[in-house]
């Protein structure tokens, strides 16, 4: 297939330790361009994910999403973000973000200003990334001079992208960051919304993941796919479905449902099209087409099914 961006596959959160590494080499072996992996609070580290599947892969590029801002110090994740990049050169995007407030308010992590935390960090660790010695002295980042030794400064620093999705934290991400990762669902009109908002003056990759489910049976694919979209919805995707002509008619739906399974088998199967890429593999090539046509420079897909590795075969028909 020819096609203007690029397609990855998230490493489910909750893989069974025994399929993680198989999955990773299944998705290299498949043809696709990414594979991303998940940092959610209680499951597994991110850095050590993607260092582990680097290693059993020799050819996809491996993102790491996300690393929440608060989580480690900026010296420190730049170090481990150069390891890998100096390891497997040309294969590792990281990305960084606020992280959900309600985890990092258990840790005890969550700031006083996300917005400067976000800003300040993700300045600091692209500029350690490059070389540099950096002084900063911030509200929430300090750093003295601190750089990395030139044996371990990266030829090609990995891009580092802000995983975020209200309309301040876009434009940081505008302002600091080498792109922009939006969580699902990533539609057509999300992506045009989010990129006016981060309004970069400089090339920035634009990253978005959707719930995915392709079948020879479209009907079959959608009703597959509605139990990746049980939480959207919910106050934080506001800014996913606000560009969405049936926004209000979306929101009034969630009221009046008493549970996330209620809401999903209540969803139309046009609204579900919309909020992920399903369907027959025609359809979601289709669909994949629209979201690069808007700006999406990588779709990442969410295989959904009982059996992921057999659910991103079944996504690979539309490579």
């Amino acid at each position: 297939m020819s096609r203007s961006g690029s397609v990855g596959v998230m490493l489910p959160r909750d893989l069974a330790p025994s399929q993680v590494l198989p999955f990773a080499r299944r998705a290299d072996e498949l043809g696709f361009d990414e594979l991303w992996v998940v940092e959610d609070l209680g499951f597994r580290g991110g850095m050590a994910q993607a260092s582990a599947v680097l290693a059993v892969t020799a050819r996809v590029r491996v993102g790491i999403g996300l690393l929440p801002v608060g989580a480690r110090n900026a010296a420190f994740a730049a170090m481990e973000a150069a390891t890998l990049a100096q390891l497997f050169p040309g294969r590792v995007d990281v990305g960084i973000g606020h992280g959900m407030p309600g985890w990092m308010r258990s840790v005890g992590e969550w700031p006083a200003s996300p917005l400067t935390l976000l800003e300040e960090y993700l300045g600091a660790v692209t500029a350690l990334l490059r070389g540099e010695a950096v002084e900063r002295h911030g509200g929430h980042v300090t750093l003295d001079g601190v750089r990395l030794e030139d044996a371990c400064v990266p030829d090609s620093p990995p891009p580092v992208l802000a995983g975020v999705r209200g309309p301040r934290s876009l434009a940081v991400s505008g302002r600091v960051a080498d792109g922009t990762i939006l969580a699902e669902p990533t539609t057509p009109e999300y992506a045009r919304a989010a990129l006016a908002r981060i309004d970069a003056r400089r090339p920035h990759r634009l990253v978005g993941y959707n719930v995915a489910a392709v079948d020879a049976d479209a009907g079959a694919a959608v009703d597959a796919v509605r139990a990746g979209l049980e939480w959207i919805g919910e106050p934080d995707w506001t800014p996913h479905i606000a560009p969405l002509p049936f926004a209000e008619e979306f929101a009034a739906l969630r009221r009046e449902c008493g549970s996330r399974e209620e809401f999903v088998r209540r969803l139309p199967e046009e609204w579900v099209r919309q909020l992920a890429v399903t369907g027959t593999p025609d359809d979601a090539r289709a669909r994949l087409d629209e979201l690069f046509a808007a700006g999406v420079d990588s779709a990442v897909l969410f295989p959904i099914g009982e059996d992921p590795l057999h659910a991103m075969e079944k996504l690979a028909a539309v490579l």
